[in-house]
């Protein structure tokens, strides 16, 4: 076969096509314009690169169209060829993801960006989102502030800073209540909440689920609560090793309770054994902290106050 035979059928058949057709589902609440999440039962494929390119989030495996195919099913690349070749002409039912209030692409870098948005205030849009939504209390919510962890973001969502070792931020989770996402040109590596020089390394697979475990163990002195943007890039990867090399550190997997929370509880135990420090799991009684935190304050208002 011809080098142009491969590439003019790359260019023609998506990644969507193969998923759609190996019967994945997109997972719409998870999913972003760029990052496109697709499941079947535990198994999570990311499309991005407009449908070229894909990986998968619970282990290293990533690549094209043709990768994807021997990834899911075995086999040879001819044999993959093959099958990408009998989808010419499929079209998927990947929804049109449009980001309605997404701003032009700045020409500011990501901590410029950061810079100059505003940080919340009480009774701000960003304020009345953590605090009326997502349950997180008011002393959480002053504490990033505080700490330089939380901008307003867009019709009333947030953006939770990630930040690289020295404190420069690489990027940001964007959450609210017509979006999520993660900034535009901005890189994962840990978002951080708590004491930097903690013993207790609390892993979640979000910001909001990092302030909301703060916020039922009541803020920890000895905890550093963090967030891997529900991933994990070399730079997490890079953080958390560094972290974990501290004397005495104990890796918390506080991650979902699902399979993918489970996966990423594989991978810091791995890791925790690599690095010969402490580990615990930590799983929350509903899906993930937030749940468990809102739960929480649902009982306390239903005993109402001491008489």
């Amino acid at each position: 076969m011809e080098k142009a035979d491969i590439e003019e059928l790359r260019g023609r058949v998506g990644c969507a096509a193969v998923l759609e057709t190996g019967g994945f589902a997109v997972d719409r609440k998870e999913s972003t314009r760029k990052a496109v999440k697709y499941r079947r039962a535990d198994d999570i494929i990311i499309v991005i690169h407009d449908g070229k390119g894909w990986f998968d989030p619970l282990s290293d495996a990533k690549g094209d169209i043709y990768s994807l195919v021997q990834h899911l099913d075995g086999g040879d690349f001819l044999e993959a060829f093959v099958q990408v070749a009998s989808l010419v002409g499929f079209v998927p039912s990947e929804p049109q993801w449009k980001r309605q209030f997404r701003e032009s692409e700045p020409d500011e870098s990501v901590p410029e960006r950061w810079t100059v948005r505003r940080k919340p205030w009480r009774g701000s849009a960003t304020w009345r989102y953590l605090r009326d939504e997502r349950h997180i209390p008011e002393r959480v919510i002053r504490t990033a502030i505080a700490r330089n962890l939380l901008r307003e973001g867009p019709r009333g969502s947030m953006w939770a800073a990630h930040t690289e070792a020295a404190g420069i931020v690489s990027g940001w989770e964007e959450r609210g209540p017509e979006w999520r996402g993660f900034a535009s040109g901005g890189s994962k590596v840990l978002f951080r909440f708590g004491h930097k020089g903690a013993v207790r390394i609390c892993v979640t697979e979000a910001a909001i689920d990092a302030m909301s475990l703060a916020a039922i163990e009541n803020i920890r002195r000895d905890t550093l609560y963090v967030s891997t943007g529900g991933g994990w890039s070399p730079a997490t990867d890079a953080a958390l090793r560094l972290m974990g090399q501290r004397p005495d550190v104990r890796l918390v997997a506080a991650t979902d309770a699902n399979p993918q929370g489970e996966a990423f509880v594989s991978r810091l135990r791995e890791l925790a054994g690599e690095l010969a420090c402490d580990f615990e799991r930590l799983k929350p009684v509903t899906d993930d902290w937030n749940d468990q935190l809102r739960l929480q304050e649902r009982a306390n208002s239903r005993r109402g106050p001491m008489s």
